[in-house]
C-alpha cells in the first residue's frame, strides 16, 4: 500500500496510476479513493497521472478522532501534494471532496494547481441560514446524524437509493454500485462518519470560492437530491471567475458511476482545453 505520514501522525493512502500532468481526486463522504475509480483508469489510459487518497478517517487511512474538518482536510490535500511534488495539478473533487479543494486553494493558494474541478460539490454552503436561505435545514443533518449513531450499516445502504437516483422511476438499479458504496461507508472510523457531517454542512466556502484564479469546471446532476443544485453549484458559479457549469439533466448526485462515460468524456476534455 503507498501511504504518506503527515500532521499528527496521520497516515494517509493513495493509489497513484499513469504518468503525465497530475489529476488528483478528492472523495466525497462517506466513501474513499475507490469512488474515482472509474475516472483514474480512464485518464490514466489517456496519458495523465491519476492520484486519490483516502481522507483521514475514512478507507485505508488513520482513524484519528480529531481533525475531521474542511481545513484539517485541506491541509492533508497540501501535504500529499507537497510529498509527491506534484505540479500543474488538476484538482477534482466531488460532494465533501469539492469542498475540500475549494478550501485547499482558500488556504494554500494555486501554485501547485492548474484547473480544478467540482462534481456535485457542496459549496458554498449546504445549511440553511437567514444569510442562505436556500440551504437545507439543521433538521436533515441531525437526521443523518442520528442515522449514523443509531445504525450507519443500514443508513448507509438506504442512502444509496437517493445518492444514485435509485428511487427515481424507471431508474436501472445497479445492487452491485449499492454494495459497493456501503462496503466503502463501512470502512470509514465512526468519528470521521459522525464528525464529517458537521464539516460537510456547516463550512461556509463562499470566500474561498472568491480566491479561485485557476479555470473552474462545474459538474452536477440537476436531480441531485444529496446536494441540491440550486444552492451549490447554480449558486457557487456566481462567486469564480472563469468557471463554467455544466447540468447532467436528471443527474444523480452520484453521476460519477451513473453517468461516467460523459463524466470522463468531459473530464478530459476540460484537462486537454
Amino acid at each position: 500500500m503507498a501511504t504518506i505520514t503527515i500532521q499528527d501522525s496521520v497516515t494517509l493512502y493513495y493509489k497513484d496510476w499513469g504518468t503525465g500532468q497530475p489529476v488528483v481526486f478528492s472523495h466525497g463522504w462517506p466513501l474513499c479513493a475507490d469512488a474515482f475509480e472509474d475516472q483514474m483508469f480512464f485518464l490514466a489510459q489517456h496519458g495523465l497521472r491519476a492520484v486519490a487518497h483516502d481522507r483521514r478517517g475514512h478507507g485505508r487511512s488513520s482513524q484519528p478522532f480529531t481533525g475531521n474538518d474542511l481545513d484539517t482536510y485541506a491541509d492533508d490535500l497540501a501535504a500529499l501534494l507537497t510529498a509527491l511534488d506534484l505540479k500543474d495539478a488538476v484538482l477534482v473533487g466531488h460532494s465533501t471532496g469539492g469542498g475540500e479543494v475549494v478550501r485547499y486553494l482558500g488556504r494554500h493558494g494555486s501554485a501547485r494547481v492548474a484547473k480544478i474541478v467540482l462534481i456535485g460539490a457542496i459549496p458554498p454552503l449546504m445549511l440553511q441560514t437567514p444569510a442562505n436561505p436556500g440551504g437545507l435545514p439543521m433538521a436533515v443533518f441531525d437526521g443523518i446524524r442520528e442515522g449514523v449513531r443509531k445504525d450507519r450499516s443500514r443508513f448507509f445502504k438506504d442512502l444509496t437509493l437517493p445518492f444514485y437516483g435509485y428511487n427515481r422511476p424507471g431508474a436501472d438499479v445497479s445492487e452491485g454500485v449499492r454494495e459497493d458504496f456501503w462496503r466503502q461507508g463501512m470502512l470509514a472510523g465512526f468519528p470521521a462518519a459522525y464528525f464529517c457531517i458537521k464539516a460537510f454542512s456547516e463550512t461556509d466556502l463562499t470566500e474561498d470560492l472568491k480566491k479561485i484564479d485557476v479555470p473552474t469546471l462545474f459538474l452536477h446532476g440537476d436531480d441531485d437530491q444529496i446536494v441540491p443544485i440550486d444552492a451549490s453549484a447554480r449558486a457557487a458559479i456566481k462567486l469564480v471567475k472563469n468557471a463554467v457549469l455544466k447540468e447532467y439533466p436528471g443527474g444523480s448526485h452520484g453521476i460519477c458511476t451513473t453517468q461516467k462515460d460523459q463524466v470522463n468524456t468531459d473530464l478530459l476534455a476540460f484537462i486537454q482545453s
